[in-house]
């Protein structure tokens, strides 16, 4: 099979990874790519929103399966243009993608199912804003109702701290004020062919820039799964994904199908269990960044045998996705400065110390080569993977190769998966 995967970042990488692991192997080219993935297939100079050159790419190259990662060719109605070429593709459609595109939409579709969500109010304007954090109270939610690049959200007990935010995202359309809940979080990828879904393994991320949740939000700074303490709250993890599956996955799937929506690619569930029960923070259209670099390396099925019934309307065939026993975390490391306004263009060094460690890989996030120098391009620069048979063997197999990467300034998390036994 010859597979187009677009984007430029770790979670691309990772699902590159995946894919390479497979025999035979697929053919596998990637658009952008970045300097790590350049390393492992060919890849193409394409801009990965552009639906028109995308389509006319995979056309002349006789692509057989495009796999979108990041959210913006989905808004951008990438998969669209693909679609009316007949070519398959892992990845909802424009209409589909406001799931995460817009949150009121996907506050709107979850009403209409009936999942299990917090309450919300969508404000357009600084009063109907002040009016709604004075409605929930602190601690304050606000969230950007667009795409935030994961930086759209600001949870604070200060409420000019979460007006300030308010504000400044009303430059850019509307926002909305939830009600804060509280609990641990989980992460459920599910893919979809539009009427069926599969699940793949539980994560859980690390949002926060410091260690013990503090400092301000990002896109994700560590990840690590399975979730062993499912197991004491719901009997099994397959009983939990069973109740997701119940009560969130196919209701929302079969709305969106029911508005003549159909989503088709990975359905991304937020959740958090509160002491009320499980309940939908967001959604996301695509796999996520960083438990794609968790999840996936634990994936005993191939993947681009999934990926390809789900675009082809074929999952309800399928069994289940096997995984293994084993356990992965991943630690990210960050530019100087980020997430505010990340310091990049520096070298980077030490990598092939890094990967000599056992059960170890790096998916790079925001790499270039420039002039035979490694150089970071952006906020978060890699994502060392490590996977061990417990959580004190592929933490510390992490933290060690983490360790032998230099670049000055970077910094990372060092409590990811800390408390996991």
């Amino acid at each position: 099979m010859k597979i187009l995967v677009l984007g430029s970042g770790a979670r691309e990488h990772a699902i590159i990874t995946a894919l390479l692991r497979e025999q035979p192997r697929p053919s596998v080219e990637c658009a952008p790519g970045n300097a790590g993935i350049a390393a492992e297939v060919p890849v193409v100079a394409l801009d990965p929103n552009d639906p028109v050159a995308v389509t006319d790419y995979a056309v002349l190259n006789s692509i057989e399966l495009v796999v979108i990662g990041p959210e913006a060719p989905l808004v951008a109605g990438v998969a669209d243009a693909l679609r009316t070429r007949g070519i398959a593709v892992f990845g909802p459609d424009r209409a589909a993608a406001a799931l995460e595109g817009s949150k009121t939409f996907a506050k709107r579709i979850m009403d209409e199912a009936g999942v299990p969500t917090g309450r919300a109010v969508r404000a357009g304007t600084l009063a109907e804003a002040e009016a709604a954090l004075d409605e929930f109270g602190a601690p304050y939610v606000v969230k950007a109702d667009g795409l935030a690049a994961g930086k759209g959200v600001l949870v604070t007990e200060d409420r000019a701290a979460g007006l300030a935010h308010a504000t400044f995202w009303l430059e850019h359309g509307s926002v909305l004020i939830e009600e804060f809940l509280d609990g641990q979080e989980i992460s459920l990828f599910l893919l979809s062919d539009g009427q069926n879904v599969l699940p793949l393994s539980p994560a859980q991320d690390y949002k926060r820039a410091l260690d013990r949740d503090a400092g301000p939000n990002t896109g994700g700074m560590g990840a690590y799964s399975p979730l062993p303490w499912l197991d004491a709250q719901f009997g099994s993890e397959n009983e939990f994904v069973d109740e997701i599956i119940a009560t969130v996955a196919l209701p929302t799937v079969r709305q969106l199908a029911a508005e003549s929506t159909p989503f088709v690619g990975l359905l991304y569930c937020g959740l958090i269990l509160t002491d009320a029960g499980i309940r939908v923070i967001e959604f996301n259209a695509r796999f996520g960044d960083p438990e794609t670099q968790v999840v996936l390396p634990r994936l005993l099925t191939p993947l681009s045998g999934l990926l390809f019934a789900a675009a082809t309307g074929g999952l309800g065939a399928l069994a289940r996705p096997e995984f293994s026993a084993d356990v992965a975390v991943t630690v990210v490391l960050a530019s100087e400065n980020y997430p505010q306004d990340p310091l990049v263009g520096r070298e980077i060094t030490g990598l092939a110390a890094a990967l000599s460690g056992h059960g170890v890989t790096i998916a790079h996030a925001a790499t270039a080569l420039i002039d035979g120098a490694l150089v970071s391009t952006g906020g978060r620069v890699l994502s060392v993977v490590a996977v061990g048979d417990s959580f004190t063997q592929a933490r510390a197999r992490a933290y060690e190769a983490i360790g032998q990467v230099h670049l000055a300034g970077a910094h990372f998390r060092t409590d990811i998966a800390a408390r996991v036994t």
